[in-house]
């Protein structure tokens, strides 16, 4: 529909979103503050024909009066028809029009407006944000705050203008009648301004503590659920369950605060919508017996006042939903707008490697603890080199690739690819120039065509097959099947490829990195979790496929770089041996001793494994 259009719900946000409630919801509504004043501006209108269908119920009132029973029809069956085309005809027009304007113009458009705004802002971030908190409670966080987001403007436009508009016109109606009754309804609306203004903030902070007490136990429940097997395999189903409730129990104690004040706040709210009727009828009435006003003036000051204290009860309960929802944006703004602290320069240039040539120069990275990490690593990969690391666990490898995918930035020194600094270089163009199989391989619960060509998404399907061959993965995906009946590369692999064992996981990564083809590789232990006959299968594909390419590659299995073309031994953050294997064995230093335990039978020693 064209009104639907009115809207680009998936319009890019400009910088950063900011933390202050109202800068926050101008940066998630930007570009859309034309439409919701449109739809406000309908809102208002049909707020203000709530007025006049009690002035239009007062002048025919009057006229029946003026005219006698015998007469009213002849000489006013004009304001009859009016009336009818009025009730009838203009008023569902306007309040179908406002309608249409909120529910298919307005809050379809809103939502994904927001969530992708803030959905586009949270993968910006660093991977230490996502390393600091619970991804279920990231993910409730994005809609709940769109949601929120949505669910106040929605309110805005459908009850604060149309209220706002329904009390001015009320009020420039009953002063048409008298002055004083005029004067009754703002005194009235003195205090309901003081009852919302004593209550609102109080709901808005409850709100938000709910809010916040709710994304716990969102989190928890994800964190326990991604860790299921875990769960079983220790046996603590109780203590999960314990820690669930826990975070259950404080959200019912936050419900129950924020409860217990919303049941006060309307019941002396319906206590000040009920003084409305008596105050305006009343003085009406009394005008009346003085000849002030007439038989009509009362009908309209009555219909005006039970209608505005209905629409207290309403308007009540819909200020309390609104701020309840600034309390979730607030809660939400609070974990989502945080600034990125891993960004491209703003003048950062696209890294187009021509001859791969790696440097990590000086460089130290402790992770802010002043201790741990690297420190002052000088090491050099020429062109096509392939370099294997080994240590301890802790001694650096895991935080030396960290730096050369730029997940972190140095602390010191400086990271090179090509004599270009990877902070002068924007992040997506450097993660383009590195293949990457780690240990820990990730897996997107959708098919496995999606997962392979997720390394490179316009490959062919003979490309994306050939890679699967080559990876040794093409002959079981074929056996896939999943609970929907979907098979082969169509069939889906779960959350984080839950149905696939280790080694698959593992060979469906080297698959998409072999589909990637980047001119660097690095590889984080990524035979480990392969069966030996397998493994020697893929170490083949492995050499072939770093043919040509600058490698860094970890094992805690020696065996399996022991023919790269140099070993970089790591201890306590620093470079403690390197060379070939024969050279290092030579040596007789750690890397020996490394080799020594494990050609005795130990093939996953503490001091060898990260």
């Amino acid at each position: 529909m064209k009104i639907a259009a009115l809207l680009d719900p998936f319009a890019q946000a400009e910088g950063a979103p900011p933390s202050g409630l109202l800068a926050f919801m101008r940066w998630a509504l930007k570009g859309s503050f034309p439409v919701l004043l449109a739809a406000g501006m309908l809102s208002a209108f049909v707020g203000l024909l709530e007025v006049v269908s009690a002035l239009l119920l007062g002048r025919i009132i009057d006229s029946a009066l003026d005219s006698g029973p015998d007469t009213f029809f002849s000489d006013h069956g004009w304001m009859l028809l009016g009336a009818l085309v009025f009730f009838v005809v203009l008023r569902p027009i306007a309040f179908g029009l406002s309608s249409a304007a909120n529910t298919i113009a307005v809050q379809p458009n809103v939502m994904p407006l927001v969530q992708a705004r803030l959905h586009r802002w949270t993968l910006g971030q660093s991977v230490t944000f996502f390393d600091n908190d619970f991804a279920g409670r990231i993910a409730q966080k994005q809609m709940q705050t769109a949601r929120a987001v949505t669910d106040v403007v929605a309110e805005v436009i459908n009850v604060v203008f149309f209220a706002l508009a329904s009390l001015i016109g009320a009020a420039l109606m009953l002063t048409a009648i008298d002055w004083r009754v005029a004067m009754a309804l703002s005194i009235w609306l003195v205090g309901y301004v003081a009852i919302i203004s004593f209550f609102m903030p109080r709901v808005r902070v409850r709100s938000k503590a709910r809010a916040g007490a709710r994304t716990m136990v969102s989190g928890q429940i994800v964190d326990t659920i991604t860790n299921i097997k875990t769960v079983k395999l220790f046996a603590h189903a109780g203590r999960e369950d314990r820690a669930a409730l826990d975070a259950m129990a404080t959200y019912r104690e936050r419900f129950i605060e924020f409860g217990t004040l919303s049941s006060v706040f309307r019941t002396v709210l319906m206590t000040l919508a009920g003084i409305l009727p008596v105050l305006l009828i009343g003085g009406t009435l009394l005008l009346w017996s003085n000849g002030i006003a007439s038989a009509g003036d009362i009908a309209a000051a009555g219909t005006i006042s039970i209608r505005i204290a209905q629409m207290t009860g309403w308007v009540s309960f819909t200020l309390m939903t609104i701020y309840a929802n600034i309390g979730e944006v607030e809660d939400g703004a609070r974990t989502l707008a945080r600034p990125h602290d891993l960004t491209d320069g703003p003048d950062a240039d696209t890294l187009d490697v021509v001859r791969g040539e790696v440097r990590f120069d000086e460089v130290s990275f402790t992770y802010g603890r002043g201790s741990g990490g690297i420190d002052g690593i000088t090491l050099r990969l020429a062109p096509g080199e392939k370099v294997g690391l080994v240590g301890a666990s802790g001694a650096g490898k895991s935080t030396l690739v960290a730096l050369l995918l730029r997940l972190h930035d140095t602390e010191s020194g400086a990271v090179r690819i090509d004599d270009a600094d990877l902070r002068d270089v924007t992040q997506e163009s450097l993660r383009r120039q590195i293949g990457m199989v780690s240990q820990e391989t990730e897996m997107f619960n959708r098919s496995a065509r999606d997962n392979l060509l997720y390394g490179r998404p316009d490959a062919s399907e003979k490309e994306m097959i050939e890679a699967a061959r080559r990876a040794e993965a093409h002959e079981f995906i074929l056996d896939l099947k999943d609970f929907q009946g979907r098979t082969g590369y169509d069939a889906h692999l779960g959350e984080r490829g839950v149905r696939l064992s280790g080694g698959q996981r593992q060979r469906i990564a080297l698959a998409r990195a072999i589909l990637k083809d980047a001119p660097i590789l690095v590889l984080d232990e990524a035979t480990s979790a392969l069966d030996s006959e397998v493994e020697a299968q893929i170490q083949v594909a492995l050499e072939r496929v770093m043919e040509g390419k600058t490698v860094l590659a970890i094992a805690h299995r020696l065996s399996t770089i022991s023919r790269m073309d140099r070993i970089v031994v790591l201890d306590q953050g620093r470079i403690a041996e390197e060379g070939t294997h024969a050279e290092l064995l030579a040596h007789g230093g750690l890397y020996a001793r490394y080799w020594n335990l494990q050609s005795g039978g130990f093939l996953n020693i503490p001091e060898a494994a990260e």
